[in-house]
């Protein structure tokens, strides 16, 4: 606040408008103010000071910039990558500006910043609100450092003003599965799609902790003996472009994979055969879904089928699902029209899309297959995913009446549970499986900046344990499959269980 300081027989009032500099209020003829007492040059200085921060005291060199211009001289001087440079866009235009644009950045105080978060939290999670308070710090920040504010008034004062404490702000716990749910999740998956893609993924997705833009943009040149190399990540802008960019925080590194997990990537990879994508010039692991599978798809249909072996869409649907409910002319017939007209399961593209979308993942794949629902639609409510109850655990029905023709649903294996789960979820197995913390780090991509931590190395008795621990997981879970039915109508898992039970005995 401001200060008095004497000058012979009478004070001044002074106060601060930024680091190492002072003003002093002055009189309408522009003189330094005379006060006879300290109290009243306080006083004095304390009122110039509040007038200057609320920007009602006009100096055209400081502090009196509006906080939407600079705002945006500050966006335009960063250089970042191209995911951080949207979600700080988002954020300022979205959830700043509309607060703070026309107030001038002297004018910002802490109350005005309080009362914006207050408002926020009303609306939105606790935890963006928190990511946009941390936005808004690092910009009055850098206006601090420029000379151009005094403090930072979205600095957050801990405990102040609150009624509880910090566990008031606390989200939900995380949700996590173990290696069963991960491969019931997967198996469900790929019925959903009609394809072997996501169950794979999901498998190593759980099995090795990639992020989502990692697994997106895991290249075939990356997948090797014994280990996957993450050099690159496809991040999806607001716009619907993939950008191929460095993995998060460059976390660059080798993650060890068991070799069962190698075997299902690369058995994949030469099943598929894929091809460079038209977007990056890049051979990619996985494949995108395609445009929809949804009931507005352009591809394929039932009914293109039906007509083409002239048979109804109930014959073509009891081909797919009741084999031997149908004659082997008839059934014939139909699967020679599936090959002419490459029909895909589930009614979509001959074609498959380059990548997956995040939203159509975890919206209509991720989500019904670890809550056993589709989601909220306009102009469909949620609902149950409908199912064939045979062969188990059931294949999805399509088409016109699909819950009327249905005569099952799933129950949920980890309701809540989110792809970035699965990060939790491998951490959590790591845990269990006593893996040392050092190499947890590694394979999540984080640092560790503690001291202990740099005197604590990797070793190849690590990787052991872990390859070891992380099989002897796998193995249980295919036998715990097993036990609730030997066979599957995902290829790739059914082949596994056969295999399994061979070694079984």
């Amino acid at each position: 606040m401001g200060f008095a300081e004497r000058r012979g027989n009478y004070w001044r009032a002074r106060y601060k408008i930024a680091p190492g500099r002072h003003n002093t209020v002055l009189d309408a003829g522009g003189k330094a103010m005379r006060f006879a007492t300290k109290r009243e040059a306080k006083r004095a200085a304390d009122a110039a000071e509040i007038e200057f921060r609320r920007g009602d005291w006009r100096d055209p060199s400081l502090g009196q910039e509006t906080f939407g211009e600079y705002a945006s001289r500050w966006y335009e001087n960063q250089d970042l990558a191209a995911s951080t440079m949207q979600n700080y866009r988002r954020h300022i235009e979205e959830h700043l500006l509309p607060a703070f644009e026309e107030k001038a950045l002297a004018g910002i105080l802490r109350t005005d910043v309080d009362a914006w978060e207050k408002q926020e939290k009303a609306a939105y999670a606790v935890s963006s609100v928190k990511t946009w308070r941390s936005t808004l710090h690092l910009i009055l920040a850098d206006a601090v450092d420029e000379g151009l504010i005094v403090s930072n008034p979205a600095v957050k004062r801990r405990g102040r003003g609150k009624r509880a404490g910090r566990s008031r702000g606390r989200g939900p716990e995380k949700v996590v599965t173990d290696a069963l749910g991960v491969v019931l999740i997967a198996e469900r998956m790929a019925l959903l799609s009609g394809r072997d893609d996501e169950f794979v993924a999901v498998v190593l997705k759980g099995f090795t902790a990639k992020r989502w833009g990692e697994l997106v943009g895991l290249e075939t040149e990356f997948v090797r003996p014994g280990a996957i190399r993450i050099e690159w990540q496809l991040y999806e802008l607001d716009s619907g472009e993939l950008v191929r960019c460095p993995p998060k925080d460059d976390s660059y590194r080798t993650v060890d994979t068991p070799d069962f997990l190698t075997a299902l990537v690369v058995n994949h990879i030469a099943r598929t055969k894929p091809t460079p994508c038209p977007c990056h010039g890049r051979v990619y692991v996985f494949r995108g879904l395609g445009a929809a599978r949804t009931s507005k798809h352009n591809g394929v249909k039932l009914i293109d089928v039906a007509r083409h072996a002239g048979v109804s869409t109930g014959t073509v649907s009891n081909v797919l699902n009741h084999p031997d409910r149908v004659t082997s002319s008839t059934r014939m017939r139909v699967e020679e029209a599936v090959e002419a007209l490459g029909f895909v399961r589930g009614g979509t593209v001959s074609e498959h899309a380059p990548h997956w979308r995040r939203n159509g993942f975890a919206t209509w794949l991720f989500a019904p297959a670890v809550s056993g629902w589709y989601p909220k639609k306009a102009p469909q409510e949620a609902r149950p995913v409908p199912l064939l109850g045979e062969p188990w655990p059931g294949v999805p029905v399509r088409g016109r009446n699909a819950s009327g023709r249905a005569d099952a649903c799933w129950v949920p294996v980890a309701k809540g549970l989110t792809p970035h789960g699965l990060r939790h979820t491998h951490r959590t197995i790591m845990e269990e499986l006593g893996t040392e913390k050092v190499l947890m780090d590694e394979r999540m991509g984080h640092i560790d900046g503690s001291v202990s931590a740099r005197y604590a190395h990797v070793t190849p008795a690590m990787r052991r344990r872990l390859m070891l621990g992380l099989t002897e997981l796998w193995e249980a879970a295919l036998d715990a499959r097993l036990a609730m039915c030997p066979r599957s109508p995902v290829r790739v898992l059914d082949e596994l269980l056969q295999a399994r039970l061979l070694t079984r005995g």
